[in-house]
């Protein structure tokens, strides 16, 4: 798991998160956040999902024998794919030219995989939707290709883990948050 570097972020404001939600405008209406008059930094976000499923499934990913081909490498596209077209599923998130997706794959003991993905750009708002929706969407993806073994797969605990850049600042998930 690599840590994001909060130092990088050149001349970030570190401001408390307002109180209101930014979506809603003065009558209580969704809106698009306008992003026009912020200043583009360096945004980073990473974002897990945790799928368990039986050894001998999880075996058979790790050892590509799979009817439907390399499963990881499948869903590391679809991940990949999903981050980039993120404000086409959550109507509110802007369109953004991300320069950076990542997807890793690790498994934990014998029943559980463990996703993690990493977004980054230079821009106006951040990443944190795009990194869940490739977490997400890598996951979604594992299923697919398995389902025909192991139909009682579960994703799980997807959340984001880490996010820099922004006026919020560096946020680090810990076991209080």
């Amino acid at each position: 798991m690599t840590r994001l570097n909060p130092d990088a972020l050149a001349a970030e404001s570190v401001d408390t998160p307002s109180p209101g939600l930014s979506h809603l405008n003065e009558r209580g209406e969704a809106h698009m956040v306008d992003v026009g008059a912020k200043t583009a930094t360096l945004r980073a976000a990473r974002a897990q999902a945790v799928v368990h499923l039986q050894p001998a499934t999880l075996q058979a990913i790790l050892a590509g024998r799979l009817p439907k081909g390399d499963v990881l490498a499948t869903a590391r596209i679809a991940g990949i794919m999903a981050a980039k077209k993120t404000s086409d599923l959550i109507p509110l998130c802007h369109p953004l030219a991300l320069e950076k997706v990542s997807i890793d794959f690790t498994p934990q003991g014998a029943d559980r995989l463990y996703i993690e993905a990493l977004v980054q750009l230079t821009g106006k708002t951040g990443v944190e939707m795009e990194a869940m929706t490739a977490a997400s969407v890598a996951a979604l993806t594992l299923y697919d290709m398995v389902k025909a073994i192991d139909r009682g797969l579960v994703i799980a605990s997807i959340q984001l883990l880490e996010k820099t850049g922004g006026k919020s600042g560096h946020y680090l998930k810990n076991k209080e948050n």
